[in-house]
């Protein structure tokens, strides 16, 4: 057995509580991650996708109830199966052959070997799985495994290679990420699902936490660009979103990312995750995009998202991959617009901060 090569307890100030008690208690053992009790959720398989939703819903109701009971008690799991967890793969695996994964939903039978703008098709690749020492100091260490591919482009991307699929990878399924986690679950504090993205690795994902059985809080680290069925299928699964905010606006999300109807997905999503898993929020401050971006976001986080989430302003963004023909974009963060981000974010009453 491998020993703990980290501190058994985090920095418990009353932000961090505030926003991620339930991953605190998770890493301490005094409750369970939610895709264990998930898999103890009794379910039926349907043959028709409208009645395995059906089906769906009904098992998130019992789940609910018994989260709640385990959260006031930490009682004995039983796995099932099939199980709540069985049903959310059934459906993803569906998905993927008129793939709506995101929210561009191009529509790929990746089944058949076609690829969305993600670049994938119903195989998944990891370019790396390693203990993550420069995440938040509440996530660290963090066993992170990077998959290839991305529904975004963005033209300042720092892991463009893995995003757009420079690098090879290896191909693995959810057997083989379950074997890697458990092996190695004495290292970290939780389960890190980035990349590229983790929205075109949904199924995988799935039937790794399928085959997976170790107290570990599940991150999605993504873009959150995510459809409504893919957030119906990762309630009960997701224990912490690291999500990041990165526009305030369609135009620079659609100039910079390639992604439309940005501000409306966003505000939807961000709604519909509040009460359904913990949020860190990530923004990234971009140069000369303080008024257009970092202001209308914190605007709106403070009016909607009610202080529940921790923000972590980030200041470490350069020029990368093909953001040299846009001069506004080609120079590093200035010290003064990092204090102007911070200065907007308490405007907004957003106190809560990664320090």
């Amino acid at each position: 057995m491998r020993l703990l090569i980290y501190p058994r307890t985090i920095s418990d100030d009353p932000g961090l509580r505030k926003a991620m008690g339930r991953y605190l208690d998770i890493t301490k053992d005094k409750k369970y991650a939610k895709y264990l009790i998930a898999k103890t959720m009794l379910v039926k398989l349907p043959k028709s996708e409208e009645s395995l939703w059906k089906e769906h819903e009904r098992g998130m109701k019992k789940f609910r109830r018994k989260l709640k009971a385990h959260d006031r008690k930490k009682g004995e799991l039983k796995f099932v199966k099939p199980s709540l967890i069985d049903l959310k793969l059934t459906l993803a695996q569906r998905m993927l052959k008129k793939c709506e994964y995101c929210e561009r939903k191009c529509g790929a039978d990746r089944t058949k070997g076609e690829r969305g703008f993600c670049g994938l098709d119903s195989k998944s690749f990891l370019s790396s799985e390693f203990i993550h020492m420069g995440e938040e100091a509440s996530i660290i260490p963090s066993h992170t495994f990077f998959f290839l591919g991305c529904n975004f482009y963005c033209i300042y991307c720092q892991n463009w290679t893995i995003s757009r699929q420079k690098e090879d990878g290896i191909e693995v399924d959810g057997k083989a990420l379950a074997e890697i986690a458990r092996k190695r679950k004495n290292e970290s504090r939780n389960i890190n699902l980035v990349g590229g993205d983790p929205i075109p690795n949904l199924h995988t994902i799935l039937e790794m936490l399928k085959h997976l059985d170790i107290n570990k809080p599940i991150v999605w680290n993504s873009n959150m660009y995510l459809s409504k069925k893919s957030i119906r299928l990762l309630d009960g699964v997701i224990d912490v979103y690291l999500a990041d905010f990165k526009y305030g606006n369609n135009e620079c999300a659609l100039k910079l990312s390639k992604v439309p109807d940005y501000w409306k997905i966003m505000k939807r999503n961000y709604s519909l995750v509040l009460n359904q898993a913990e949020i860190l929020i990530r923004h990234l401050v971009l140069p000369n995009h303080l008024e257009c971006c970092t202001k209308r976001i914190f605007e709106w986080v403070g009016k909607n998202l009610d202080n529940k989430i921790r923000l972590n302003i980030m200041g470490q963004y350069h020029p990368e991959f093909e953001v040299f023909g846009i001069r506004e974009m080609c120079r590093r963060i200035e010290r003064k617009e990092m204090e102007r981000a911070y200065g907007l974010a308490k405007e907004n009453g957003i106190t809560n901060l990664e320090p």
